[in-house]
């Protein structure tokens, strides 16, 4: 049996134990962050799905040992990674540790999912009704961009190949260019350095509206964050760059700041966000 799935379709959106058995949708990878749907960028991006016989395979270990390789390259490249077997979790947790991997891997112990995509091996002698190993790349609305049948080790997708494809899909994008972000309404956002390179400004200097709050959250990997308004029940989103200074800025949980408010087509956002000492 080979998969009745062809390029242009809709794949499912599967719904899978991860290898910490908490369940995870594939559409979850593929979403638009914080910082894009503050900035209008509904985009959201691809995904690479590989279906392997297991963790015994010596041609899924190459595979896998090649995808760890390319790991930092995906994630600077805004692309999401997941493999799926028919492994249960705690063997996929011990596989991909391994590995050094740090991408999800799937779990489909009943093998409702291979069955459904008709790439359920029936072939195999002592490793039974495992999957075939195919390698998805899928657009973020999931439909599929290219397909791989990787039953002979040279159908297997390149680390190159990849590239191609993953360029392909990113470059749909409404802000792949940089004339997108080279504009008033996403510089009052993602404020560039220049804005800063002569000392912050007094808080609202500008004419903005000043506030005062206490930082709600800040998450490190993507620079994005809430500040819990102290005059309002409305938190306030924030990227790292609203935060005059140089480099990589970061805030802790709970510290006190005034900031300057902008409203824009897609809510509230802070800038210029000092601390109140």
């Amino acid at each position: 049996m080979t998969t009745h799935l062809q390029i242009n379709d809709q794949f499912p959106d599967l719904v899978l134990p991860d290898q910490d058995n908490k369940l995870v949708q594939l559409s979850q990878f593929t979403q638009p962050g914080l910082l894009d749907q503050r900035l209008g960028f509904d985009d959201g991006y691809p995904l690479i799905v590989i279906f392997l016989r297991g963790f015994f395979c010596p041609r899924d270990q190459q595979q896998m040992r090649q995808m760890v390789e390319f790991q930092d390259e995906l994630a600077v490249n805004y692309a999401r990674l997941v493999t799926v077997s028919v492994d249960a979790p705690i063997v996929n947790a011990a596989f991909r540790a391994g590995l050094g991997a740090t991408w999800t891997f799937l779990s489909d112990e009943s093998r409702r999912t291979i069955t459904r995509l008709n790439i359920l091996d029936e072939t195999e002698g002592e490793y039974a009704y495992r999957a075939q190993p195919y390698t998805f790349v899928l657009r973020p609305t999931l439909q599929i961009h290219a397909i791989y049948n990787g039953w002979y080790f040279v159908g297997r997708p390149t680390l190159e190949e990849l590239r191609h494809d993953l360029r392909a899909i990113m470059e749909t994008r409404s802000d792949y260019t940089y004339e997108t972000y080279n504009q008033p309404e996403i510089k009052q956002i993602r404020i560039p350095q220049q804005e800063w390179e002569n000392g912050a400004p007094p808080a609202g200097s500008n004419g903005l509206p000043v506030s005062y709050g206490n930082i709600l959250w800040f998450d490190v990997d993507t620079g994005v964050g809430m500040i819990a308004q102290v005059d309002s029940n409305q938190n306030i989103f924030f990227h790292f760059t609203a935060i005059p200074g140089q480099g990589y800025r970061t805030i802790k949980h709970g510290v006190a700041v005034k900031f300057e408010i902008v409203s824009g087509q897609h809510g509230l956002s802070a800038r210029n966000i000092q601390l109140i000492n």
